[in-house]
């Protein structure tokens, strides 16, 4: 077991107040988290700048090496990581041991990138008067990076951001979630065991918006990395100046599912069960609105209602359990409102909408107004949409009128019609016969439209955290 004590206390050492940190599913006060102050983000920054020279010295293989030893002791402490997860976030214990298992394998691909991460050959000859000349570029950090992470991933968020920034040689600060810190934390100590450098992984908890100006705003800061809602990434670009960025989004996936696949139905229909209900539905690439050829419709639905009823509500920490308390009682409400509002404008009511406690019954609304938030805005909960389409020109025109743009899914046996959705399709990420809740975390992922800005995926991540150089000899002078 990683015990975290001394690090929040550190933290409160030097916090003027704390804040309690909430159990989702009982609604009961975990602990106190320190409010941590503008001064101790800049004293962060300052350390980490003195890190980051330590980082940038180590061998590729040396970070590699550290990568893996850090994938190493999250393995042993597999179980102690996915409580951690369940008891801040109020996520299924059966879905939190994954994602211990994901972030597991984040970092062992930031192991295998960090020794891969070369620069290329440059012809100078091919242009007039550039022979007698070998040239090559390289890659070099930029030093250190601000990450600001959501509460629905605490653990593989973190590392998505903290593997890529440290395989190139950055030092990184995370401001987590308030929410859910508790996993970022844990992480700080995994990695010091794992013999990181001091203070080349920081994490500072409190107040994101104050925290996040101070890191925008500081010139020691080389680049920002942000995952949450397009409102504040929108804020975030406004503010940074020349800083490097990556910003992670909203998004409210679309999924197509066409007459061409009906002896798959069921099969699809269970798929898109947990694409739609999957912690809660409080993922970014969760599936909210599914468009179903009209001679497949009713068959597509009476599976999907059959296998969304039969999922189960319960204590996080059962391992039968599907579904849990959403993340606070404010995200709650909106659902609710947000339902209403679909059922008044004329949408039908196929199951679900009520409170379960301190969650929402899996929701599923049909026949939908494309004007309602819960067709044009991200749910982030456990509502999805089953609208009825005419053909696949139709769905294509569905899916992309939308100001998101992040993952999109289809299911389809006619090629042709695939390769069309394959391009014009208006999002970062198109699934062929998979839902559109699906990442692999080697895959390159990033949004259009108000989704996202940059790229993701632990190779990916890299590019956008290092100075590509350029390097020119001239051997006949």
């Amino acid at each position: 077991m990683i015990d975290i004590a001394n690090n929040i206390q550190t933290l409160a050492e030097q916090s003027s107040d704390t804040y309690d940190l909430i159990n989702p599913h009982t609604r009961q006060k975990i602990r106190a988290i320190p409010e941590c102050t503008s001064e101790q983000m800049e004293k962060a920054i300052v350390k980490g700048k003195t890190a980051f020279q330590k980082m940038k010295a180590l061998t590729s293989e040396e970070r590699s090496s550290i990568l893996e030893k850090v994938c190493e002791i999250i393995a042993e402490n597999k179980e102690d990581f996915a409580k951690t997860i369940t008891l801040e976030s109020g996520k299924p214990i059966r879905f939190a041991l994954g994602e211990v298992d994901r972030t597991i394998q984040t970092f062992k691909f930031a192991a295998i990138e960090a020794r891969k991460l070369e620069g290329e050959s440059i012809r100078l000859d091919a242009a007039t008067n550039g022979g007698g000349r070998d040239a090559y570029t390289i890659y070099q950090p930029i030093g250190v990076v601000g990450a600001i992470t959501p509460f629905n991933f605490p653990l593989n968020l973190v590392a998505h951001k903290v593997g890529p920034a440290l395989a190139v040689g950055n030092s990184i600060i995370v401001k987590p979630a308030e929410k859910t810190p508790l996993s970022a934390i844990k992480l700080v100590e995994a990695f010091k065991q794992a013999g990181l450098p001091d203070d080349a992984y920081q994490v500072i908890t409190g107040d994101g918006p104050r925290l996040g100006k101070v890191m925008i705003d500081h010139p020691d800061v080389a680049k920002i990395t942000f995952t949450g809602s397009p409102e504040v990434g929108k804020l975030i670009k406004s503010q940074v100046g020349l800083k490097k960025i990556t910003l992670e989004l909203g998004n409210n996936s679309a999924l197509y599912v066409d007459n061409s696949v009906r002896d798959k139905i069921k099969d699809i229909a269970e798929k898109a069960v947990v694409g739609a209900f999957s912690y809660n539905g409080q993922v970014c690439i969760s599936t909210q609105r599914i468009y179903v050829h009209e001679e497949v419709k009713d068959e597509f639905l009476t599976h999907f209602k059959q296998v969304t009823d039969a999922l189960v509500y319960g204590d996080p920490n059962d391992p039968n359990t599907d579904v849990s308390g959403i993340i606070d009682e404010k995200s709650q409400n909106r659902l609710l409102d947000w339902i209403k509002e679909a059922v008044q404008e004329g949408g039908e009511l196929v199951t679900g909408g009520e409170l379960q406690e301190n969650g929402i019954q899996p929701t599923i609304l049909a026949n939908v107004p494309k004007d309602t938030n819960v067709s044009c805005n991200e749910v982030f909960g456990p509502v999805v949409i089953v609208n009825s389409v005419r053909s696949a020109d139709e769905a294509l025109a569905e899916m992309n009128d939308s100001i998101y743009g992040l993952n999109a899914g289809v299911f389809t046996y006619h090629l042709p019609q695939a390769f069309t959705f394959a391009h014009e399709l208006e999002v970062g990420q198109v699934l062929i016969n998979d839902i559109p809740t699906l990442r692999f975390d080697h895959m390159p992922y990033g949004g259009l439209k108000s989704s996202g800005y940059g790229y993701e995926g632990i190779k990916y991540a890299m590019r956008e955290m290092v100075h590509m150089k350029f390097i020119s000899m001239n051997y006949n002078f």
